[in-house]
């Protein structure tokens, strides 16, 4: 089933940053990035893509939906884990090239595949340089569902 949406055409950057009117800017690819966060705390949970259809489904839905640049197909957040989102907001950034979505969680409340309830579980520790190994410190008040790969 294909859901479509009529986003208004692109116009000048004025209109664009100022106007009323969505526009999405889609990549070279068709691909817009979202940035989903938890509606309640503003934790960012993860970033993934949205083609045309995904970004109409979710609009029209009520459900996140995305596109998997890996598989290269659409899929609904949760519709194997159990773990959906439920958007309460969409917002787009100044030049509409970029969407933050603000969500409700179900199922046991992680949004991360490998079970952490946010896809940045780990730190890039800052002010390294050279020839230091940059490495990853895992957060240890991230919460992780239990049996989790």
């Amino acid at each position: 089933m294909t859901v479509s949406a009529n986003f208004a055409a692109r116009g000048d950057a004025e209109s664009i940053e100022t106007g009323t009117d969505f526009a999405p800017k889609f990549d070279a690819d068709g691909l817009i990035l979202a940035v989903v966060a938890d509606a309640a705390t503003g934790d960012v949970l993860m970033v993934a893509h949205m083609d045309r259809e995904a970004l109409a489904r979710t609009i029209a839905s009520g459900q996140a939906w995305f596109w998997s640049r890996s598989r290269k197909q659409l899929w609904r957040k949760g519709e194997s884990s159990g773990n959906s989102l439920t958007v309460v907001e969409i917002k787009t950034d100044c030049d509409q090239d970029a969407l933050l979505l603000k969500v409700d969680i179900a199922g046991e409340g992680v949004a991360c595949h490998r079970g952490y309830r946010s896809c940045f579980y780990r730190t890039v520790a800052i002010g390294k340089a050279g020839d230091d190994t940059v490495g990853l410190v895992f957060d240890p008040d991230m919460p992780r569902a239990a049996g989790s790969r």
